[in-house]
């Protein structure tokens, strides 16, 4: 395992307020950290090449798209599966956009993204239909809420 980044309250700061927003200019950035943008390019980039920032992202909102349905659904596996198998198993599967492994009851949660009822029976079975799964639990995403730090 590599070493861990050392990194001061302006590293800290810079990395708030791109979480809060990823596309944040560099000089709106340098404003609020109280430096001017070559300091905070330079911060950036060296968090960048010490792995503390490894990629930048968007974060969808799926309730403002005229179409899809979110769901997560719950498998609870009869066999003692591997991390790989389950990861092996729900990455074939297109409309997968994440799995948790959990301690407990249940073993797995699916969040799955589909543009319809039909597509979710779909692949719901596609989850059923595993080798090891013993039961499924779906539950249909209304709205979420993430925090950004």
């Amino acid at each position: 395992m590599s070493e861990l980044a050392v990194i001061d309250d302006i590293d800290r700061t810079i990395l708030d307020l791109l979480r809060e927003n990823a596309r944040r200019s560099l000089r709106d950035i340098a404003a609020l950290v109280g430096l001017t943008v070559a300091p905070v390019q330079r911060r950036i980039a060296r968090l960048e090449k010490l792995g503390v920032i490894e990629r930048y992202t968007v974060q969808v909102n799926h309730g403002r798209i005229a179409t899809g349905i979110e769901a997560m659904t719950e498998l609870t596996f009869s066999d003692d599966l591997d991390l790989a198998q389950v990861l092996e198993f729900v990455a074939q599967i297109p409309e997968v956009a994440g799995v948790l492994t959990l301690a407990g009851d249940p073993d797995a949660l699916v969040r799955i993204r589909v543009e319809g009822v039909e597509d979710l029976r779909r692949v719901v079975g596609q989850l059923r239909a595993g080798a090891g799964v013993a039961s499924t639990k779906t539950l249909v995403v209304l709205e979420e809420w993430t925090r950004l730090s």
